[in-house]
């Protein structure tokens, strides 16, 4: 019998191959390196339980499937999905949808006689948080550090405009060290095994 890592290693392989992915397209949906993703396949290292998570949910099988030794004819029967859902188009619906609700509250809150214009001030940040949803849903994070400080520097300025008369510029410099801690923060990376 093979030793594990050997097993995993061909299993990964074969189901990178069967969806058509290259060794960077697995690692950017991993958010790991290329590097790693190779030695994975070269079976010098494993990947963690983590990770072995999201790659079976990535090619739809198993993670007990990616560590069981099959024969190249009972691989071939393994259904994998060949197909991708247009992330972006998805994307752009929501966003639609989000500032199309803010409009309509904005209309009748004008039919009734208030004019609320706070409410797209109030829209972009809870834009900015969808957005963060899907980037992180969807495994692209490395956007999420520009629509981090977005959502920042937008919750700042929707507070400003809340409290307008009262004249609170100086919020603004809360946002220089929260700018500092997301930039630090995406600069963390992961040990690699």
């Amino acid at each position: 019998m093979k030793e594990l890592n050997i097993i995993i290693a061909e299993n990964i392989t074969r189901l990178r191959t069967a969806k058509q992915l290259t060794q960077l397209e697995l690692a950017n949906m991993l958010s790991y390196s290329d590097k790693s993703v190779s030695k994975w396949e070269r079976g010098e290292s494993i990947p963690d339980a983590y990770v072995l998570k999201k790659i079976s949910e990535i090619f739809s099988v198993s993670i007990d499937f990616i560590f069981t030794e099959h024969k190249d004819e009972e691989f071939r029967k393994k259904p994998i999905r060949k197909y991708k859902h247009d992330r972006g188009t998805i994307t752009k619906i929501v966003i639609c949808g989000i500032w199309t609700l803010a409009l309509a509250l904005f209309v009748i809150f004008n039919y009734l006689g208030y004019t609320q214009w706070l409410i797209f001030a109030y829209t972009l940040p809870v834009t900015l948080v969808v957005l963060i949803i899907l980037n992180s849903i969807w495994g692209n994070r490395r956007h999420n550090v520009f629509v981090i400080s977005g959502l920042v520097w937008s919750s700042l300025l929707a507070i400003y405009l809340t409290f307008l008369s009262a004249n609170i510029w100086k919020i603004f410099l809360l946002g220089i060290p929260a700018q500092i801690i997301i930039y630090l923060s995406f600069r963390i990376k992961k040990k690699q095994s």
